[in-house]
């Protein structure tokens, strides 16, 4: 397994051009292989999980460890074993109808790996947003190139000695380094490339694929809303919406950004939200080493921030526990939001929970209406109807009823965005499809007659066949001339 240290863009270029050498001398590795492969790589995680957990600790500055194996080790082996189980079908050529003009011929889409697929993974699960797409890349007979997060150094190097125990350098690579080496492997023209990371970012990465014309999966991120129903459990609904917002400190793309509440339900509702998170953290969020730090002073600092400009235009910030020097920073709630405040506009990605208040759920759907369409929504009642109209009438990539992030752990479930949280889906099927190239091949029978169809036309077997389909053609209707028109015509003769 090849690793690359802060390469210039000459050597990208280099390791590319070998990958997809290899690639060409082996273009359709069998089941066999990419079974063995994902076999190999969850022994491999299995045996190297405490290495992983240890360097995204490091790289956090306290991170917990059972989220680190529930998340980027748990979800990696589950994921895995479901393409395990259905490879063999999903790589099995899948028949299709012909037209009845054609029909004892046969048709048929086989699934075609694409060559060599770049990952561009982000730093809160960097080894679950790094592998997860390299599993799906092997599943459909790929090879791969991953682009680390350079904020994640420590797991850099135990993600690359784990694959090393796997894979060669010809089948994968590992890239580490800068902005500007980011920059440089989104400008390769890879075969299929695959982003995570922010709307912003990925409208750069975009920009750069287009050049090469590479097809792009793009998993974003956005202002992901939580509606509580007045016939939800609101002790249940603010235990898990608490929960959604302390996992990895909030720092998850598919986090629940602010919760809409019914009007008079506010106060009871912030009150078990703060009673949720001090069960689950009793010590304080600040010396528990179950709660994840922020990842750097840098977005510490911006979710600080964050928190001072809305108090400055008149929020209620409401702390779920003592706020001391560090990055781990408990819970905030905010209530009395303003459009004009920043986290009314900004992706927070971090432990704050916004709470708006609504009247009527007409109300709740025109506020979805009127919002970009995020990543995720989440909805907590058992009302039909209103569960309907918002699966029916409104857009998100992904929706979990009555909890929060849990869609994505269901690996027969695509994962994706739409408009400006994303593009494309992985996962299950939806990804080993994404990363194959469905090839239509169509088979005509030796002695089928298909010169019945070529010139000279006029034959009976041609205009049988038009008519049976088109029909006659109606009779074009006489257009009287228009009095104007004939009076016009004389007095001018």
């Amino acid at each position: 397994m090849h690793a690359l240290d802060h390469p210039t863009a000459e050597q990208l270029q280099q390791q590319l051009a070998r990958m997809r050498a290899a690639f060409t001398a082996q273009p359709d590795p069998t089941l066999a292989t990419r079974l063995a492969q994902l076999r190999a790589l969850r022994d491999g995680l299995r045996r190297h999980q405490d290495l992983l957990c240890d360097a995204m600790s490091t790289d956090f500055g306290g991170r917990s460890t059972t989220e680190s194996k529930l998340a980027d080790v748990l979800g990696l082996v589950l994921e895995i074993d479901h393409a395990v189980h259905r490879l063999r079908r999903w790589m099995k050529p899948q028949r299709r109808r012909t037209e009845l003009l054609f029909r004892i011929n046969k048709a048929w889409v086989e699934y075609q790996p694409k060559g060599v697929v770049g990952v561009i993974a982000p730093w809160n699960f960097p080894c679950y947003l790094s592998i997860g797409p390299l599993i799906t890349a092997i599943a459909a007979g790929n090879r791969a190139m991953i682009k680390m997060s350079e904020f994640t150094p420590a797991t850099t190097q135990a993600v690359r000695r784990l694959l090393a125990e796997v894979f060669d350098e010809s089948e994968v690579c590992v890239v580490d380094g800068p902005v500007p080496v980011a920059q440089a492997f989104s400008a390769l023209p890879f075969d299929h490339l695959v982003f995570t990371g922010s709307t912003a970012v990925g409208r750069e990465v975009m920009r750069a694929a287009a050049d090469n014309l590479v097809p792009v999966t793009l998993e974003l991120g956005g202002k992901s809303p939580a509606i509580v129903s007045r016939t939800a459990s609101l002790q249940d609904a603010a235990a898990k919406l608490a929960h959604g917002k302390s996992f990895n400190a909030g720092q998850i793309c598919i986090a629940p950004d602010y919760a809409l509440v019914p009007a008079e339900q506010m106060q009871a509702f912030v009150e078990h939200v703060q009673q949720a998170f001090g069960a689950m953290h009793p010590q304080g969020a600040a010396h528990d080493e179950d709660y994840t730090c922020i990842v750097s002073a840098r977005h510490a600092e911006r979710l600080h921030a964050l928190l001072a400009d809305a108090a400055d235009q008149g929020a209620q910030v409401i702390a779920c526990g003592d706020l001391r020097p560090g990055r781990r920073i408990p819970l905030h709630i905010v209530l009395n939001v303003k459009p004009s405040m920043r986290i009314a506009r900004e992706e927070l990605f971090g432990p704050i929970l916004p709470v708006l208040p609504y009247e009527s759920f007409d109300e709740v759907l025109a506020h979805l209406h009127e919002a970009p369409r995020p990543l995720a929504m989440y909805y907590f009642g058992h009302d039909r109807d209103e569960s309907t109209r918002l699966r029916r009438h409104t857009h998100a990539g992904g929706m979990t009823i009555n909890d929060w992030g849990w869609h994505v752990f269901q690996n027969d479930l695509p994962f994706g965005g739409i408009g400006p949280s994303g593009m494309g889906s992985y996962h299950g099927l939806e990804g080993f499809q994404a990363l194959s190239h469905a090839k239509p091949v169509f088979q005509e029978r030796r002695l089928f007659p298909v010169r019945l169809f070529h010139p000279p036309y006029g034959g009976w077997v041609q205009r049988l066949s038009l008519a049976l389909y088109l029909g006659r053609p109606p009779r074009p209707a006489a257009t009287p001339l228009h009095p104007l028109a004939s009076s016009s015509h004389h007095d001018h003769a």
